[in-house]
C-alpha cells in the first residue's frame, strides 16, 4: 500500500510561485508514474502533470505548460510540482497520485491518491 501526503499549498498572489511536495510511504516509488491533478470548486478533477516511472519523461496540461515543472526524487520517495507565474485560475485543491507501471494522464489509471493541498491564487 502506498500512502501519499501532499504539502506546500497556501495563499499566494497572482504572478507568484509555489512548490508542492508529495511524500510517499512505500518500499519504493520507482515503479510508479507520479502525477499531479487538481480540482477547483464546482469543477471536475483535471490532470496537471505527470512524470513517468520509466525514463522520467514528463507531460503537462496545456494550461500549465511553460509555468509548472514536475520532478521526482526516487531516493527520497518524493515528487514535486514547481508552479511559477501563478494565475487565479490555478486556484484548486492539488492532488498527488501514483499509477503503477503506466505512463498516463487518465485519473482512472492512478491507484493511489493523497488527501490534497489547497492552493489559492489571489488577483
Amino acid at each position: 500500500q502506498v500512502q501519499l501526503v501532499e504539502s506546500g499549498g497556501e495563499l499566494v498572489q497572482a504572478g507568484g510561485s509555489l512548490r508542492l511536495s508529495c511524500a510517499a510511504s512505500a518500499v519504493s516509488v520507482s515503479s510508479y508514474t507520479m502525477g499531479w491533478f487538481r480540482q477547483a470548486p464546482g469543477k471536475e478533477r483535471e490532470f496537471v502533470a505527470h512524470i513517468a516511472w520509466s525514463g522520467g519523461s514528463t507531460n503537462y496540461a496545456d494550461s500549465v505548460k511553460g509555468r509548472f515543472t514536475i520532478s521526482r526524487d526516487n531516493a527520497k520517495k518524493s515528487v514535486y510540482l514547481q508552479m511559477n507565474s501563478l494565475k487565479p485560475e490555478d486556484t484548486a485543491v492539488y492532488y498527488c497520485a501514483a499509477a503503477f507501471r503506466k505512463i498516463t494522464s487518465l485519473s482512472r489509471d492512478y491507484v493511489h491518491w493523497g488527501q490534497g493541498t489547497q492552493v489559492t491564487v489571489s488577483s
